[in-house]
């Protein structure tokens, strides 16, 4: 059976400029670089859940400019159902300006433009398609009413949710209590559990905070460092996958689409992170974006080059 997703979130224009370093304040640099690519991290989660044979459908909104036209052709051409993305007349599509160092570490400046004109309104008007599908997926790119909305909506329906509260906001606990999955990184699990989270202990203690908080099951994400993933049966580390980065931009969305299709497809949940862990390394040995997620013959060729989901099983 094919997943069937809705995905409501952000969908950006990436300028990327590739340098040695990250400049430091008022100092011009030369780069190496520069590419302009599909992004937005609920446009990337579509693009990777789309490529590992799902079928999408997004909430969204554009701007009425040759930015927002491009989006919608990039989508349509990955596979995304675009029916349900507005266009915000005479306002721009979002865009992300993104450095990225030598090392593959980035630095991103978000001007949202079209994204905060998603509206609790077209959310409603776009409640059929939510309760249709088995899983919702959402971010913090978009205003948070729309996403609570959306989240509401699905959690009525007993639709499954995967919420990635990203970038880092206050959230209130009933929110938390809606998400079956909630996937932070270190700086967002800070922040939503009150405690440091500086190294795999402590994102242990994190998870199980965040779970005390409401959240179904937790996923911490720590880069290099593995992820921490606790729920109702326990918890435990996956390591990370080693690999030469490259670019780090999009990893993070590449870990939860694939990991979303992974869970629909009634993967455990060890099982649907090991593969995510998988595709989101394979994602940093790439530059860009969308440029960087696999599809899914492309996850399948990586897996079974370093020995298959089991050389990578849980930690003690």
């Amino acid at each position: 059976m094919i997943p069937c997703i809705t995905i409501v979130g952000s969908i950006n224009i990436d300028l990327v400029l590739r340098t040695p370093r990250m400049p430091l304040l008022g100092e011009t640099i030369s780069g190496d670089g520069f590419s302009q690519v599909g992004g937005g991290k609920g446009a990337n989660q579509a693009v990777a859940a789309a490529r590992q044979g799902a079928q999408v459908h997004f909430v969204g909104a554009v701007g009425d400019d040759a930015f927002g036209r491009g989006a919608l052709a990039d989508l349509a051409a990955n596979g995304v159902q675009t029916s349900r993305i507005s266009v915000a007349s005479g306002v721009a599509t979002g865009v992300a300006g993104i450095f990225v160092d030598a090392g593959g570490a980035n630095s991103i400046v978000l001007a949202p433009g079209a994204n905060d004109a998603l509206s609790v309104a077209q959310v409603d008007a776009a409640a059929a398609t939510i309760t249709a599908s088995s899983w919702l997926v959402c971010q913090l790119e978009s205003p948070l009413a729309s996403v609570v909305r959306a989240i509401e909506i699905a959690h009525a329906a007993g639709v499954q949710v995967v919420f990635n509260p990203a970038p880092a906001a206050e959230l209130p606990d009933s929110l938390l209590a809606m998400a079956d999955y909630l996937v932070v990184n270190e700086t967002e699990a800070a922040q939503l559990s009150g405690l440091p989270v500086a190294a795999p202990e402590d994102a242990m203690a994190a998870a199980q905070a965040l779970r005390q908080r409401g959240a179904g099951a937790v996923l911490l994400t720590m880069g290099e460092a593995g992820v921490a993933v606790c729920d109702a049966q326990g918890a435990f580390l996956m390591p990370a996958v080693k690999v030469q980065p490259v670019d780090t931009t999009a990893a993070g969305d590449t870990f939860v689409g694939t990991l979303t299709v992974a869970l629909a497809r009634g993967l455990s949940l060890a099982d649907a992170t090991c593969e995510a862990q998988y595709a989101a390394a394979l994602a940093v040995t790439r530059a860009g974006a969308q440029t960087s997620i696999p599809t899914r013959e492309e996850l399948q060729q990586f897996i079974d080059s370093r020995g298959g989901r089991a050389a990578l099983g849980p930690g003690p």
